[in-house]
């Protein structure tokens, strides 16, 4: 058996479940190859025939409007057809199990499915069933990974701050339950950043945190000053008022992002955020919509990079 199983025997990409375990080499030949697509968007037609004739199929079993639409564009920009199916109102409600409706949805010789799951590990249980030549994007599963959003903030990163060994960079908010940030720690240690930051509340910290690679504060102008990057995570609403935090407005005083704060960061510190924003919970709207914010060329990047790594896993079965 494989040591990885998002790599086929020549370690190239076969299923992108997972930034965790893949080596610097590929996630740089994604974010070139991404770097490649980036230029797409701009010409009078938006498309590329690289996937002519596949089918992909969008399987959300969570609602997400920026990430399902980033993956429907980028397919779509690759010429592929692609089919949405939002699985609240699919055939999994009256009973039918995860297996039934991945091997009905092969059965229609589907090529690629790109999924996001409310459980931890579905996109790998789906990875380890489906066809030899399907491949399977993880969109999100739990609390686990988001390994195309992390690649899209290195994209971001990369596009704006250039090389990655002499950054700093800051993550700050909801450390244990974001998927999002497990996926950005493992991108940033593996492409070599120089100090990776982790800023939040004790409750709101994963245990061992330290042997991600990472430093941990829990006093967020202490933890900003001098970095490079700072990316701010959601605040999720189901953790308001719970044992974890205290209140949303005494989160916003202790860790919400203001441009007094944001002084102690280098002068030419980049802000990014994955989204949604809670505006006035986790950053202020100076901040978000200020120069040094750069969240909305998040979202553009995401559809080139959403591109890269659908490409690249399709391109592995010799197509």
């Amino acid at each position: 058996m494989r040591a990885n199983p998002q790599l086929d025997e020549n370690g190239k990409l076969r299923h992108f479940l997972t930034i965790e375990g893949l080596r610097r080499p590929l996630l740089t030949d994604i974010l070139d190859t991404a770097e490649s697509f980036a230029g797409v968007t701009e010409r009078t037609v938006k498309k590329v025939p690289l996937l002519r004739g596949k089918t992909i199929v969008n399987l959300f079993f969570e609602p997400s409007t920026r990430t399902r639409t980033t993956f429907e564009l980028a397919a779509k920009r690759l010429s592929a057809d692609v089919l949405n199916i939002q699985a609240s109102v699919s055939a999994t409600t009256k009973g039918e199990t995860l297996l039934d409706t991945l091997h009905n949805l092969e059965a229609m010789h589907c090529d690629m499915f790109v999924v996001r799951h409310c459980d931890s590990g579905a996109a790998h249980f789906m990875a380890k069933h489906v066809a030899p030549h399907v491949a399977v994007i993880n969109a999100g599963d739990g609390s686990h990974a988001h390994p195309t959003q992390a690649m899209l903030d290195m994209f971001t990163i990369r596009r704006h701050k250039g090389e990655f060994g002499a950054l700093r960079v800051a993550i700050v908010g909801d450390i244990l339950h974001s998927r999002v940030a497990r996926s950005q720690i493992h991108a940033l240690t593996t492409l070599g950043v120089n100090e990776v930051r982790i800023i939040a509340p004790k409750t709101l910290i994963p245990a061992h945190a330290e042997a991600l690679g990472v430093h941990v504060y829990h006093d967020l102008r202490e933890g900003l000053r001098d970095v490079d990057v700072v990316i701010m995570l959601r605040l999720q609403n189901e953790r308001m008022g719970s044992a974890f935090l205290p209140g949303e407005h005494e989160y916003y005083r202790l860790f919400g992002l203001t441009e007094e704060k944001l002084a102690l960061a280098k002068p030419d510190v980049t802000v990014m955020h994955p989204g949604p924003i809670n505006r006035g919970v986790e950053i202020d709207s100076a901040v978000a919509d200020g120069p040094r914010s750069v969240i909305l060329q998040q979202v553009s990047y995401g559809i080139a990079v959403r591109m890269a790594i659908m490409s690249m896993a399709m391109h592995q079965r010799g197509e």
